[in-house]
């Protein structure tokens, strides 16, 4: 059997089994990303019984009508191969809501991509539409899975920092970023880490340099329905936006169902294109049965956001006020479930040794921030909190911290 280059099998019959063991066989193109941040701060949180406020995932389950809706897909035969852009009834039901929310009308098998989580539509769109050597615009913090397309994509990627306390960003950074080579520029609001709402003054400045410099807006809005101050602007209602604007978004994060990993990719057909040319060779289609639950999903009222909105309300004050009692300077999310903090009171060099002495010491994990920056100096004063857990366990984190830091 072939391998890869160099690889030897550690109990290959014609070696001895007291042979060093093999090194790790990775491309060059991940040396500069190493292990993902969220591995070691896991790993962590369960070696120390730790409140697990770093990767953000619910420790509560979503609404059982949706799986209902996924096991009676399961027993009624829906278990085989779905069409690559997704089962029509999720189609349909991405495409009626996407004209709720918007008033613009998709074609739902044309115009409409179901991917197996919305990092898979990032990857599939950057695979689909970038050429080596492209440049493409990232604000800073950004979420991780960017970079790592990119350099799957052979792209570069040129930076914009959002600063701090309200995450905005320089106009004349941003419009210094844009080139002859600039392919793209990636949106992600509601933001990830920094809980920030772009406003509609902000998006329409990065619109009118798309426009300028004929550039495509990849916006990623998988929390779009999770806003607590200002609103949820799409890039692609924006005048001239539509045509040159890729909208990702998923169900995870709206229903607490995100180990479904069910995302989409909303754009006009010739964009669809790049981001079917690569989905077909990623994952080529995503769960049947999990996807028939989504649509049965987007089908909840109105009620269902309005309760979901309020319960996070009441989950980030919780955190939020408790962090400022601690002694942080605390950042107000706008939106998101996670929020970023200042921990330089506490006397640690960085971000990444603060983090390391809150989980051993006071079993509470928290993600350093410099993970998610190209000069991880950037982000040395900051933590970022998930507050997508259950009130209870978000005033036993904060009680924690209370005896382990002060």
């Amino acid at each position: 059997m072939g391998g890869a280059a160099g690889f030897r099998y550690p109990m290959d019959m014609a070696e001895s089994t007291s042979a060093e063991s093999p090194q790790p066989q990775i491309a060059h193109r991940w040396d500069p990303f190493g292990q993902t941040i969220f591995v070691e701060f896991s790993r962590l949180a369960l070696e120390h019984g730790a409140i697990n406020l770093g990767q953000g995932f619910p420790n509560f389950d979503g609404p059982d009508f949706i799986k209902d809706a996924a096991i009676e897909a399961m027993r009624g035969g829906e278990n085989q191969y779905a069409r690559t852009q997704g089962v029509p009834p999720l189609n349909a039901a991405i495409a009626k809501r996407f004209h709720a929310d918007t008033g613009l009308t998709v074609d739902p098998d044309a115009q409409i991509t179901v991917t197996s989580g919305c990092t898979e539509a990032i990857a599939a769109t950057m695979l689909g539409i970038l050429n080596p050597g492209d440049e493409v615009i990232i604000f800073e913090p950004y979420y991780d899975a960017y970079p790592a397309a990119l350099a799957m994509a052979r792209a570069t990627p040129r930076f914009v920092t959002l600063c701090p306390p309200d995450f905005a960003f320089d106009e004349n950074e941003l419009r210094a970023a844009f080139n002859g080579n600039t392919r793209a520029v990636i949106v992600n609001t509601p933001h990830n880490p920094t809980g920030k709402v772009y406003t509609r003054s902000e998006l329409e400045s990065i619109a009118s340099l798309c426009r300028e410099h004929d550039v495509l807006a990849i916006t990623d809005e998988v929390y779009e329905r999770l806003v607590f101050e200002g609103e949820h602007v799409r890039m692609a209602t924006l005048p001239g936006m539509w045509e040159r604007t890729i909208t990702l978004s998923s169900l995870g994060k709206t229903f607490s169902l995100t180990g479904w990993k069910i995302g989409w990719a909303i754009a006009p057909e010739h964009l669809t294109a790049g981001v079917r040319a690569g989905h077909q060779y990623l994952t080529f289609a995503t769960a049947t049965p999990l996807q028939h639950g989504a649509a049965a999903a987007l089908a909840a009222p109105d009620s269902y956001y309005e309760e979901y909105v309020a319960a996070y309300r009441e989950r980030r004050d919780v955190l939020q006020d408790g962090l400022a009692e601690v002694g942080f300077a605390v950042y107000p999310a706008r939106g998101t479930y996670f929020v970023l903090a200042d921990h330089t009171r506490f006397g640690f060099e960085d971000d990444v040794s603060f983090c390391r002495h809150l989980v051993k010491h006071a079993r509470v994990a928290a993600i350093p921030p410099s993970a998610f920056y190209h000069d991880p100096a950037h982000g040395r004063k900051l933590v970022r909190f998930a507050f997508c857990k259950d009130v209870e366990t978000l005033r036993e984190a904060v009680e924690r911290m209370r005896g382990g830091l002060t």
